[in-house]
């Protein structure tokens, strides 16, 4: 895609130099140009601004969707977004179960574009990714998306070209229940989380590649070393410092960009925007919470606000009420609040505590609530590193781990599904964990599996090269499922990173340590130096993608075919 900068010359307008905190926390309204007069702003950007904070809600079966640059200004220097019908996010879609949708997307862009429905189950033709599943929508062409809706609750559709996702081309989708909702409430929220960067994203993937902690800025410093000294002893804190320089790697490396490059979105709002959804006090609030940024993780809270978890990927779950929950990439989590103070602020931070999205849940229009001063970034420990030493688990690698695009192999993985991960270990609140879902209604196939696959995720963080089995996706051959076949899929992540796995077209049926089902998901978190193992009923036919939905890393190699015939 072209991307667009300020014009150097004497006409240019003029962007203050604003300090990062104020990028931080955005501009008030994300779709204002500065107010400039006509003659001052450039051509592209006398078309129509995106409309931010307020997603239209399409409801029916026919829809028209386009593709299209619109100027758009989140932190006092406009850019061009990619949107859909002129806003970010794109229009909630309502579908109903049973239904048969169509969708016409028309591309006004001067490249190929996409759409792909996250999570929906239909045939793979109507997938929507280049290259797999179809030939990808031409400049100036519509493509037709038709399918029936097998299934009900809280997903989102993207793009699946280039870095358009980063540049705002994403959207909600609710479908309802043939016979009726069955979770009573008497509110109703979509809280679409997000991350926008001013940086052209393949200037930002250029940076990571040169230099893979660019955007680190939470590095041990020599303060730290003498904290640590006088904690543990000199010779620990050297040793320490010894272990993780022979490896090359960071124990802060908790996210490739931080919010040095990103602004966090809620809803399409900047934190000063600050989206607010209102009640009554006393109201059931049913709050559907969708992550849709390209690179970050989301711890989200409410403070002064228990939240019930009762929808983990539009599956219904049995309700279990936390303080915090975590929500990787591509993941959508619905909760049942019940606020009766005036104002409540929601609060989702980003993993390596760098920055923050808001909003404000409120009795009545203008209220807000105190906003929690960021966490502390947590380091990674050994068992991030090294796994379970207890050796519970050992496992063998395969021989194209063993080269230059593998910096590290864990040969015990941990298995337990009880960790909330770094940052929120400890932390006084109760934070979900996978162990605490339990998809009502047990597993959509009885059957055992019939056969295992075991993969591996991999990288080199110097390099910043991903991959599975040490292979990038241009070396790889497809992963092949027989049709009609229950199977056991287990990952092991050889990495530092957490990396939110997405299988298309099929449901990965997440299982316990011990084998036993725990919840039917579209995305899994898999934790360093973890083992995930989940059944997969190969019951779509035809080519299908699976990667991580780190946008980067999915980019940079981490991604499969799968062949079901």
């Amino acid at each position: 895609m072209k991307r667009y900068s300020m014009p150097d010359s004497s006409l240019s307008p003029v962007v203050p130099d604003l300090p990062r905190r104020r990028f931080v926390q955005g501009l008030a309204a994300g779709g204002l140009l500065l107010g400039l007069p006509s003659i001052l702003t450039p051509a592209w950007a006398r078309a129509a601004d995106t409309t931010t904070g307020n997603a239209p809600v399409l409801q029916g079966t026919e829809f028209d969707l386009t593709i299209a640059e619109t100027p758009v200004n989140f932190t006092g220097t406009p850019r061009m977004a990619t949107t859909i019908n002129g806003s970010i996010p794109g229009p909630t879609l309502r579908w109903r179960e049973g239904d048969t949708v169509t969708i016409r997307v028309t591309n006004r862009l001067a490249e190929d574009t996409s759409i792909h429905w996250h999570g929906i189950l239909l045939p793979f033709q109507m997938d929507g990714v280049p290259g797999i599943s179809f030939k990808g929508i031409p400049p100036g062409e519509t493509f037709t998306y038709r399918f029936k809706v097998a299934q009900t609750g809280t997903y989102w559709y993207h793009s699946h070209s280039g870095m358009q996702e980063q540049t705002g081309m994403y959207g909600a989708i609710v479908i309802e229940p043939a016979a009726g909702e069955t979770i009573r409430v008497d509110r109703d929220y979509i809280v679409q989380l997000s991350d926008w960067t001013d940086e052209d994203p393949m200037r930002v993937m250029h940076k990571l590649k040169m230099q893979s902690d660019y955007y680190n800025f939470n590095q041990p410093t020599a303060v730290d070393f003498l904290r640590d000294a006088a904690k543990n002893g000199l010779s620990a804190a050297l040793d320490d410092r010894k272990m993780w320089n022979e490896m090359r790697m960071n124990p802060t490396d908790l996210a490739d960009i931080s919010a040095y490059s990103y602004t966090y979105l809620m809803n399409g709002s900047t934190p000063a925007g600050n989206w607010t959804g209102l009640f009554r006090p006393g109201e059931k609030v049913r709050l559907r919470f969708i992550n849709s940024g390209a690179m970050t993780f989301f711890d989200v809270r409410i403070p002064g606000l228990k939240m019930t978890v009762v929808q983990a990927d539009g599956q219904d779950v049995e309700p279990v009420t936390v303080d915090e929950i975590r929500i990787g990439v591509a993941e959508t989590y619905d909760v049942i609040v019940t606020p009766r103070e005036d104002a409540y602020t929601i609060f989702a931070q980003s993993m390596d505590r760098t920055g923050y999205a808001r909003g404000t849940l409120a009795a009545r229009a203008g209220m807000a609530a105190a906003v929690p001063a960021l966490d502390k970034p947590e380091p990674l420990d050994m068992s991030d590193m090294m796994g379970d030493m207890s050796e519970a688990v050992r496992v063998r690698h395969a021989r194209t781990e063993y080269g230059p695009g593998t910096d590290m192999r864990v040969d015990t993985p941990r298995i337990n599904l009880d960790d909330p991960g770094v940052g929120l270990r400890d932390n006084g609140r109760r934070v979900l964990t996978y162990a605490d879902l339990h998809t009502i209604g047990g597993p959509i196939d009885p059957r055992g599996p019939g056969r295992e696959i075991e993969l591996h995720l991999t990288g080199n963080m110097e390099r910043y090269t991903w991959s599975i089995d040490g292979l990038a996706f241009g070396s790889s051959t497809p992963v092949h499922f027989r049709y009609g076949e229950r199977l056991r899929v287990i990952l092991h992540n050889d990495t530092m990173m957490t990396h939110p796995m997405h299988l298309h077209g099929m449901w990965s049926e997440l299982e316990s340590a011990d084998g036993r089902f725990q919840a039917r998901k579209h995305t899994i978190n898999v934790q360093p130096a973890q083992r995930i193992s989940f059944l997969v009923s190969a019951d779509a036919l035809g080519r299908w993608a699976w990667h991580c939905h780190l946008l980067m890393h999915m980019d940079a190699g981490m991604f499969r075919e799968v062949v079901v015939a």
